[in-house]
């Protein structure tokens, strides 16, 4: 059984916070399949990671501790993106003007990654040494990319939705405002969806959200059509909208003390699933 949080939000919604609260709330097994971070913004957390050879992110790691089962960030995020800034203008591979993808991580193992490189930019010199780049596939177009795509990324998608759907009760984080983080699942196993935003979660059955969003229309994603959580929560009344007080930077960071400010949320998500 999978509870499904996504963010309508395309910045900070709050999607970590929630599931790592909702995690020490339930017991259950987290992932984020998919997860990215840029090395001009996030420059800290990038280095923690490189520091080890290693490429994966804040949120994945703060899901990781707070499921307390001594995994890996890459256990729970087979996927993991570096951006940074662009600074030559036009599109770019994926068809940014803002940034520019540099690589990619696939693979849930910390020691024996596969990496994508975007060949058309120039890394930084501490991603370049860091990495294990020797054996990384060079991409420059976007065909390129889409046939590493389907040989590279589709089965590491598949095989963590075999691993979720396997779960007795898993919670899925989304990224950014994309409705569904992996195509891969079973929408049956879906109970129910938290759509989270500042100040607020609304609450949906999960038949009916992934109903949605077979009819809501896509739109452009990281050279991809992926679908967006506002334009399917067009099509959806939510069971219950339920306040998400703010929490200062200590709570933020306790599961438990999330669990305890976030409880009348997760007992109307839970709600929801009794009623499937």
């Amino acid at each position: 059984m999978i509870l499904l949080v996504v963010g309508s939000d395309r910045v900070d919604a709050g999607k970590t916070t929630f599931s790592a609260g909702l995690l020490e709330r339930t017991g259950a097994v987290g992932y984020k399949p998919r997860a990215g971070n840029d090395y001009w913004f996030d420059h800290d957390d990038c280095r923690t990671a490189i520091a080890d050879g290693r490429l994966y992110g804040k949120d994945a790691a703060r899901l990781a501790a707070a499921e307390g089962r001594d995994r890996a960030p890459e256990r729970l995020n087979p996927v993991h993106r570096l951006w940074q800034p662009s600074t030559n203008g036009g599109t770019g591979l994926l068809g940014r003007s803002d940034r520019e993808f540099l690589v990619d991580r696939i693979g849930r193992s910390p020691g024996e990654p596969t990496i994508v490189r975007n060949a058309t930019v120039d890394l930084p010199d501490a991603v370049a040494d860091a990495l294990p780049l020797a054996d990384a596939i060079p991409v420059e177009t976007v065909d390129e990319l889409n046939a590493v795509v389907q040989r590279e990324y589709v089965p590491a998608f598949e095989a963590l939705a075999a691993d979720i759907e396997a779960a007795d009760l898993a919670v899925v984080e989304s990224y950014g405002d994309i409705a569904q983080p992996l195509s891969a699942l079973d929408p049956a196993a879906i109970a129910a969806v938290a759509a989270v935003e500042p100040g607020r979660a609304r609450i949906y059955p999960g038949d009916r959200y992934c109903r949605a969003c077979e009819i809501a229309s896509s739109s452009p994603k990281d050279g991809t059509l992926e679908k967006r959580v506002p334009d399917v929560l067009d099509y959806l009344k939510p069971l219950e909208r339920v306040r998400l007080p703010p929490l200062p930077g200590d709570d933020r960071a306790d599961p438990r003390r999330i669990a305890d400010a976030y409880a009348p949320a997760y007992d109307a998500l839970l709600d929801a699933v009794k009623r499937v």
